[in-house]
């Protein structure tokens, strides 16, 4: 007679900080209806702050000297419309049963070693995109304070730590404290260019790139384009790590529920693409001001070529663009930080069986995207977005 199989019980280590509620905001797990306490505006607001990101215009701007403003604009807007129809359904979902990206993949059928494959290449997204952001961020320092980057790589990416240790807990409050100042400062330029110098936006529809092989519509660009701003479909995954925590749908009270959704999850997209179409508009207006185009692609030269229309004074123009850089690309990078954090914990609980606690890969996630800011990522948006 054979031997009764023996199956032993592998069980996940953890350590004191699992235990906080607020540290830990429940990486593992599903959020409870206890803790989904905030309403579904400020949720809402928490997920629509993330739009701020600069990389937007950075993209746009790409795709305009790259592909001319034709093929760019054309891309432009077929990425919104696949971001929004794909974001919906994951919006929704996430937002009901109060799932992450790592359940609602198993959910979908990915499996147990689908969602974790899809966590890595999830958390692989958050630590480009943060080194991206804070490349930026850095750039502002070094525009207005004159700090070299190497020193304002490191600045910019260990800011954040403190905003997101306690998760959504303390990034809900810092959304709605920087949302009136980070909205007013992003329209106040366009509204002085569209004042001061309207022919811009008549000029730049006849862009045709830094080659100039732009001009006119042409498939192979137009394809090269939506390759590159496709890439930020991943987004709709930070979107979700915060519509988890909208309350449960009343009754009576489902049309606010809806637009909360709406709103926190695919809307970021249509603010989006008005930023990508913005940023090839700032970027054509930097090279309008012999700006090299290598650097017209640059948020800080695109405001402050802007922000020069706003204040007569060049050194108000300097500190109204880095204050704004600042407050967008910490918005961002809050939660890049944050959903990078919450994919590490998923994948290493499955991999090593432990968790250390998710304030612990907070800080493996920021110290990897200092590596790659150290490498000036910044230079290779589109090589990085494109693959």
């Amino acid at each position: 007679m054979d031997a009764p199989q023996r199956i032993t019980r592998v069980r996940r280590e953890y350590n004191s900080w699992v235990g906080s509620e607020t540290m830990e905001d429940y990486a593992l797990r599903y959020t409870p209806q206890r803790f989904r306490k905030w309403s579904e505006w400020r949720v809402a607001n928490t997920a629509f702050g993330a739009a701020s990101f600069l990389i937007l215009e950075a993209v746009g701007a790409t795709l305009l000297v790259q592909y001319g403003f034709v093929n760019a604009a054309l891309a432009i807007l077929c990425t919104g419309l696949i971001i929004f129809l794909a974001g919906l359904p994951i919006s929704v979902y996430a937002a009901r049963y109060g799932v992450d990206m790592d359940l609602l993949t198993r959910g979908a059928g990915f499996g147990y070693i689908g969602s974790t494959i899809t966590s890595l290449i999830y958390a692989t997204f958050t630590f480009i995109f943060f080194a991206l952001e804070a490349a930026v961020m850095a750039y502002a320092l070094e525009l207005a304070l004159d700090i070299p980057p190497a020193w304002g790589y490191l600045i910019c990416a260990v800011v954040v730590i403190p905003l997101v240790t306690h998760g959504v807990s303390v990034i809900s409050r810092f959304q709605v404290w920087t949302q009136p100042l980070w909205l007013v400062m992003m329209v106040v330029p366009f509204g002085a260019v569209a004042v001061m110098a309207p022919e811009t936006f008549t000029n730049v529809v006849r862009y045709g790139g830094e080659s100039g092989a732009g001009a006119q519509f042409d498939w192979h660009l137009f394809g090269a384009a939506l390759t590159v701003g496709i890439a930020l479909i991943t987004q709709m995954g930070e979107q979700a790590d915060y519509l988890r925590f909208m309350p449960a749908k009343e009754p009576g009270k489902g049309l606010r529920w809806w637009a909360g959704v709406l709103a926190g999850g695919p809307g970021w997209v249509i603010l989006g693409v008005l930023k990508m179409l913005g940023g090839a508009l700032l970027a054509y207006l930097a090279i309008s001001h012999m700006v090299p185009p290598d650097r017209a692609v640059d948020p800080n030269q695109m405001y402050l070529a802007a922000y020069e229309y706003v204040f007569s004074d060049y050194g108000w123009a300097v500190a109204a663009t880095a204050i704004f850089v600042v407050v967008s690309q910490l918005k961002i990078n809050v939660t890049n930080a944050y959903a990078g954090s919450l994919a590490w914990s998923n994948f290493f609980a499955r991999l090593t069986h432990s968790h250390p606690g998710r304030v612990v890969w907070l800080v493996f996630n920021v110290l990897i995207a200092l590596t790659l800011m150290a490498l000036d990522v910044f230079r290779l948006l589109e090589d990085v977005l494109g693959l």
